[in-house]
C-alpha cells in the first residue's frame, strides 16, 4: 500500500537525500524541506500529502511541538518523528500529541517503510470514511429536495430558518410527501448534524412495545427484562428524534412525551431515577392535529408544544409544475440501477402524469416510475408502461375532473385498494403506506365497511 506523496522535514541533508531515496524506490512521491518553517510553507501548498516524517530537533523548532499545527494544515495527514535521541520520554510526548509512530535514527530504518504503510493505510481508510460522510451530508441536505414550485420553495425556505436551532419541528401533509425527507435535512443543516438521527414510525408499534421502543427499561422490569435496555430517547441523545404518525401515539405516551419536551427528562420503565437527555424532537403527521385536539383525540398541551414551529409539507396535486423534474430524476436513479439506457419520457406519457391525482404523492410518483423504468423496452417511456389506475383514471382528463373534493378521493382510493387486496386490511395498509390503526380510523371515517 502507497501512499501518494510524503514529506520528509529534516536538517541533515544527506541523511533527508538518501531517506527520500529509499523511500522513492518503494513508489512514493517525496518532498523534502530543511526546516519546521519551510515543512509548513510546503505542507499548505500540496494538500495531496498524507504522510509527514519529521526529525524532532530541527534549527527553528521542535517536531513533536508542531504536530498539531501540522495536523490543523492537513487534518488527514499522518505524522511519524524520528530522532537521533532514542528518549522514551520524547517518544510518550509524540504519541501523545498525536504521532502515528515513533523512530530513533539508524536503528529502525528497517522499519520506516512498514511504518509508512500503515500509515497510509489509515490515511486511506479515513478519507473513504470522509468521502462517505460527505455522501450521506448531500444525500440528506436541502438540495437534494427537488422541486421549484412557489409551494416547495416557501416550505424550504421555513425549514432551512428552523433548521440551526433546536426548536421544536411539527411537519404536517399527506402521506408520501416526504416529511421524512424534510425531517433528515433539517437535522444534517443543524449544528447536531454529527449526533444521531433516530426515526421512529409509531403507528408500527402497540403501545407497551411503544413506550418500551421509546424509553426503554431496567433488568426485572417486567417478565423478560434479563437487562438494562437503552430506549430511543437515550439513542438519539445530544441528536434529533423524529417522531412519524405521531398522531396515533396513545394518550398514556403522549402525557410522558410531553414530560420529555419539558424536562428533557425520562423514567425508564421499572426505574426510579430519571434519565437525562438533549435531543431535538421533530414530528410529522397525516392528521390534522388541531382537529384532534378539538375531539380529545390528542392532548392540546402536547400539540402546542410540537408545533412550536410548524411546517406544512404540500401534497404532489399542489405541486404538479415540479412532476416533471421529479419524474426524471427517478427516471434517471432507476435506468442507473436497473442498467438500462433510457434517453427521456415520451410527451404523452409525462401528460398522463400530469394529469394523475397523486393520492400516494410523491412516494406513488417514485413506485410508477420504478415500474415503468423495469417494463421498458425502448429507449423513451411510453403510456402503455403506466399502471391502468393512472391511464384509466377519471382525473386524467379534463381541468372540471379536480372539483372533486379531497375527502372523496381518499374514499375511493381506499375502496380501490381495498377491492384489489381482496378486503385485507393489513396488505391494504402496506399499500396505502399508512399505519392499520390510521387505515380502520378512516374506514370509520368515510363509513367504509369493515
Amino acid at each position: 500500500m502507497k501512499s501518494s506523496t510524503l514529506l520528509i522535514i529534516d536538517d541533515e541533508e544527506k541523511f533527508r537525500q538518501l531517506l527520500a531515496r529509499i523511500i522513492e524506490l518503494e513508489g512514493w512521491c517525496v518532498l523534502q524541506a530543511e526546516s519546521i518553517r519551510k515543512g509548513l510553507q510546503v505542507l499548505e501548498a500540496n494538500p495531496g500529502i498524507d504522510i509527514v516524517l519529521s526529525d524532532v530537533k530541527l534549527p527553528d523548532g521542535n517536531g513533536i511541538d508542531l504536530i498539531p499545527q501540522f495536523k490543523s494544515v492537513n487534518p488527514l495527514c499522518e505524522v511519524i518523528v524520528m530522532t537521533a535521541f532514542g528518549a522514551i520520554a520524547d517518544g510518550v510526548r509524540a504519541m501523545k500529541a498525536g504521532a502515528f509512530d515513533y523512530f530513533t535514527k539508524g536503528n529502525d530504518n528497517d522499519q520506516i517503510i512498514p511504518a509508512l504503510n500503515r500509515a497510509s493505510e489509515k490515511v486511506i481508510l479515513q478519507k473513504r470514511i470522509r468521502d462517505l460522510e460527505n455522501k450521506l451530508d448531500n444525500r440528506y441536505s436541502f438540495e437534494m429536495i427537488l422541486g421549484k414550485s412557489e409551494s416547495i420553495c416557501s416550505t424550504l425556505a421555513l425549514a432551512k430558518k428552523v433548521a440551526p436551532t433546536s426548536s421544536t419541528v411539527l411537519l404536517e401533509g399527506e402521506t408520501g410527501v416526504g416529511k421524512e425527507v424534510f425531517a433528515q435535512a433539517i437535522h444534517q443543516a443543524s449544528p447536531r448534524r454529527t449526533k444521531p438521527f433516530v426515526a421512529v414510525n409509531c403507528s408500527a408499534f402497540p403501545k407497551d412495545l411503544l413506550e418500551n421502543e421509546l424509553f426503554g427499561h431496567r433488568r426485572g422490569a417486567f417478565t423478560g427484562a434479563i437487562g438494562d435496555k437503552k430506549g430511543l430517547l437515550e439513542e438519539a441523545n445530544q441528536g434529533t428524534l423524529f417522531l412519524d404518525e405521531i398522531g396515533e401515539m396513545n394518550p398514556d405516551l403522549q402525557a410522558k412525551l410531553l414530560r420529555v419536551l419539558e424536562t428533557q427528562s425520562f423514567l425508564k420503565i421499572g426505574d426510579s431515577k430519571p434519565t437525562q437527555v438533549d435531543i431535538r424532537i421533530i414530528a410529522a403527521t397525516n392528521r390534522n392535529l388541531l382537529k384532534e385536539t378539538e375531539e380529545a383525540h390528542f392532548r392540546t398541551d402536547l400539540y402546542y408544544r410540537l408545533s412550536a414551529f410548524k411546517i406544512t409539507v404540500p401534497s404532489l396535486r399542489e405541486r404538479k409544475e415540479d412532476i416533471e423534474e421529479l419524474s426524471l430524476h427517478f427516471l434517471k436513479l432507476f435506468s442507473a440501477k436497473m442498467k438500462k439506457r433510457l434517453t427521456g419520457m415520451d410527451p404523452a406519457f409525462l401528460k398522463q402524469l400530469k394529469n394523475y391525482t397523486w393520492r400516494g404523492n410523491i412516494r406513488e410518483l417514485k413506485n410508477c416510475m420504478e415500474r415503468a423504468v423495469i417494463l421498458a423496452e425502448q429507449e423513451q417511456l411510453t403510456p402503455d408502461l403506466l399502471p391502468s389506475e393512472i391511464t384509466m383514471s377519471p382525473l386524467g382528463g379534463t381541468s372540471s375532473d379536480h372539483t372533486e373534493s379531497l375527502e372523496a378521493l381518499e374514499r375511493a382510493h381506499i375502496l380501490h385498494v381495498l377491492q384489489k387486496t381482496g378486503g385485507n386490511k393489513a396488505k391494504t395498509a402496506d399499500l396505502l403506506k399508512i399505519g392499520l390503526t390510521t387505515l380502520y380510523r378512516k374506514l370509520e371515517e368515510y363509513k367504509i365497511e369493515k
